[in-house]
């Protein structure tokens, strides 16, 4: 029977309990939205990005790491936990505010990770020594958004990074020893079966250590809801998306840590597919078909 190693499972078999991540915003930017290399970020980008919005409302980073201790407490019973840094490219800025940061939310023995979501353009040398310094003695992550392995892709939803830019980032971090997790989106305009299949395949040949699966969903307030809205772009089905999901799952190295299958998109702001907002019916129908059943 076919199987693979979600990120519980994994995070269970090293602490002996369950470990719960807790997404921060830290009100950084990203060199595509301020004027470095582009503005506006890409197609599908709100507002927030893919976080909480928390850092707008005026929440330290200390601050949101308690109060999302103690809700995962509450819910979980959870009593490990990992700083995960989510919205937008938190590598990008000064070494000076990601040391302060990152401090921030490192507090106390029961946080025992760090998870680190940026873009692969935005990483050097001296961002990682910092981390691996801050990180001393604790897990950490490097999360990068690859989201396509095609170029022609990238530059259609105004990425401003490439193929290339990934591949050097995931070099340069294992010289750190960090483990990457690498972002991908099934979906995106104009890509076919071909195209996504691609993706995975470049990330079997890197023997990638952990993989993101996102659906791509139209926004409101987005470049992609102007194309959605005027015909231009169609989702992708669920059947589809379960069908690649599936298939990158049996061609990923035995003991890729899979740490998503599929996105969470805000309800408030879904416009399509509505599929998205069934999650349960996605991971059953994933499950069902990874374990070959009908």
């Amino acid at each position: 029977m076919a199987t693979y190693l979600s990120l519980n499972h994994y995070l269970k078999g090293i602490f002996g309990e369950r470990v719960q991540k807790i997404p921060l915003d830290a009100g950084l930017s990203c060199p595509n939205r301020d004027g470095t290399k582009g503005m506006g970020g890409c197609i599908y980008c709100g507002e927030t990005g893919s976080g909480t919005g928390a850092h707008a409302m005026g929440q330290a980073v200390g601050e949101q790491m308690k109060t999302g201790q103690a809700w995962a407490a509450r819910r979980y019973k959870a009593r490990r936990f990992i700083a995960y840094f989510q919205s937008y490219s938190n590598t990008y800025g000064p070494l000076a505010v990601l040391e302060e940061i990152y401090r921030q939310a490192l507090t106390g023995p029961e946080v025992v990770g760090l998870a680190i979501g940026t873009r692969p353009d935005c990483v050097d040398r001296d961002v990682l020594k910092l981390i691996k310094r801050i990180g001393k003695g604790r897990m950490i992550w490097m999360e990068y958004g690859l989201q396509s392995a095609c170029d022609t892709t990238l530059k259609r939803i105004n990425r401003g990074h490439s193929v290339q830019d990934f591949i050097d980032a995931v070099d340069l971090t294992r010289q750190f020893g960090f483990p990457v997790c690498a972002h991908v989106i099934f979906g995106l305009p104009g890509e076919e079966t071909a195209q996504m299949q691609q993706t995975i395949e470049l990330l079997s040949e890197l023997k990638i250590d952990g993989i993101k699966f996102h659906q791509l969903y139209v926004e409101t307030g987005t470049r992609l809801y102007e194309l959605y809205s005027h015909g231009r772009y169609r989702p992708i089905s669920m059947e589809h998306y379960v069908e690649l999901v599936t298939w990158s799952v049996s061609r990923l190295p035995k003991g890729t840590v899979i740490h998503r299958l599929t996105g969470d998109p805000r309800r408030s702001r879904l416009v399509a597919p509505g599929w998205s907002l069934r999650k349960w019916d996605i991971l059953g129908a994933i499950s069902k078909r990874i374990k070959g059943e009908k």
